[in-house]
């Protein structure tokens, strides 16, 4: 491995290091980056950058400028402001990489009244996912995001595509071309791409995440159509083959030369295509799902980090993508009678939820906390103020939270939410 891409690697997986024990993961800090910026930042004398939640980029040429992402609703008079110290004419285009509120919610603000507004031929069906969702995914993300996402509560506004790609789309600004590539393997089905092909530039969203270098979250905690791994890596390929000296991601610090590029997107290829044959391999041995989750880890070689994904969800992911939701277990998963009807039942015999919380504070000692969270699981289902299952709880969520390190953002939060919700429980601040 060269230097440099030692470099790329090191930097994008710093945080593991830099986060471990402080509850505070990089993808929370790279999000709320922007907050404080009043000038664009120059990535080349033609593409300024607004840093958001989803960052924006103005490309400026002789004859008007191109935005790739408009931001988030909370910051668009913001980016306005940041944008128009560097205009250089005529706002031509507006590209849209992917249907999620983070990167079109500002176009209102930012597009003038002739842009032209592109975005992939799934976009409008993409946002009518999550506008018929709305309640129910709203509620779930603000278990994860909302102690860090500023601006949820603003509208999110409909956009409507003047372009909607199919496959490719290409167009000139002034002595720029731009080449605009479907990716439905991002993190929406409508996901773009865009290349620069003179200057071998690639703008790429969050076709790779929030975080360069880190495992894909193909299935989202707060909510979401779940992605294809296949698909993934196809896009991925797409993007490699273009063979960029400088890729822009939709958050962090550019990557730079085509040498380093090409090695970390092959190394992003090798983790997760590891990951899917080792997967699919366990599952023609006759392996569960669960004891995958456990044994399948990536070697040191091709090791990427897990600030948004992690390799125990994209195996879930992965197994339920190829085998549905029925792993021919437990007959009464086809029925609607959750396990959670006979915690009563389960407690009783047990001798009462208190017994149960003991048992578990002997499983959490024998350095068992999720063996210890079942048992209060059950346990609380029955008796939810049972004050020993409670603290019992509270106990094993900490011991969760610590052992993570503050490394993966949705895993973090959740935990920090539960803990919460139990500490309220308890009466405690």
């Amino acid at each position: 491995m060269s230097d440099d891409h030692t470099k790329v690697h090191t930097e994008a997986l710093d945080s593991v290091s830099d986060n471990a024990g402080s509850g505070t993961p990089q993808l929370a800090s790279i999000v709320r980056e922007g907050e404080g910026q009043s000038t664009a930042i120059a990535i080349e004398d033609y593409i300024f950058m607004a840093k958001d939640i989803s960052n924006a980029y103005l490309v400026t040429t002789s004859a008007g400028d191109v935005l790739i992402n408009a931001g988030f609703m909370g910051s668009a008079e913001r980016n306005k402001l940041i944008f128009d110290q560097v205009r250089s004419g005529p706002l031509k285009y507006l590209v849209l990489t992917q249907a999620h509120a983070d990167h079109f919610g500002g176009v209102p603000v930012l597009a003038d009244p002739d842009t032209k507004v592109v975005a992939e031929r799934r976009f409008t069906d993409t946002c009518e996912f999550f506008d018929r969702l709305a309640p129910y995914l709203k509620a779930r993300s603000g278990k994860i995001w909302s102690g860090v996402i500023r601006g949820r509560d603003k509208p999110v506004p409909k956009v409507i595509p003047d372009i909607e790609v199919v496959g490719e789309f290409s167009f000139d600004v002034g002595e720029t071309r731009f080449d605009v590539i479907s990716v439905p393997g991002g993190e929406a089905p409508d996901a773009l791409v865009v290349w620069l092909p003179r200057e071998k530039v690639v703008f790429t969203g969050n076709l790779f995440g929030p975080v360069f270098m880190s495992m894909p979250n193909l299935c989202t905690l707060r909510g979401d159509k779940p992605r294809s791994a296949r698909l993934w890596l196809d896009c991925l390929l797409k993007v490699r083959d273009l063979e960029p000296d400088l890729l822009i991601t939709g958050h962090g610090a550019p990557v730079r030369g085509a040498g380093n590029i090409r090695q970390a997107l092959e190394r992003m290829y090798a983790a997760v295509t590891h990951v899917l044959e080792q997967t699919l391999s366990g599952m023609n041995a006759g392996k569960d799902v669960y004891t995958l989750m456990r044994e399948i880890h990536l070697p040191e070689e091709i090791a990427i980090a897990e600030h948004h994904g992690k390799v125990a969800w994209a195996v879930r992911t992965i197994w339920e993508e190829y085998s549905g939701w029925f792993h021919m277990d437990f007959t009464t998963s086809l029925y609607g009678i959750p396990r959670s009807s006979i915690d009563s039942d389960l407690t009783g015999l047990a001798g009462g939820a208190s017994a149960l919380a003991e048992r578990a504070q002997e499983r959490l000692i024998q350095n068992q906390p999720l063996q210890a969270l079942h048992l209060l699981e059950v346990a609380l289902g029955a008796e939810p103020d049972c004050r020993s299952a409670l603290a019992a709880k509270k106990a094993v969520i900490e011991v969760l939270r610590d052992s993570c390190g503050g490394v993966n953002m949705s895993e973090t939060a959740w935990l920090e939410n539960q803990l919460a919700q139990t500490q309220a429980a308890l009466g405690e601040k």
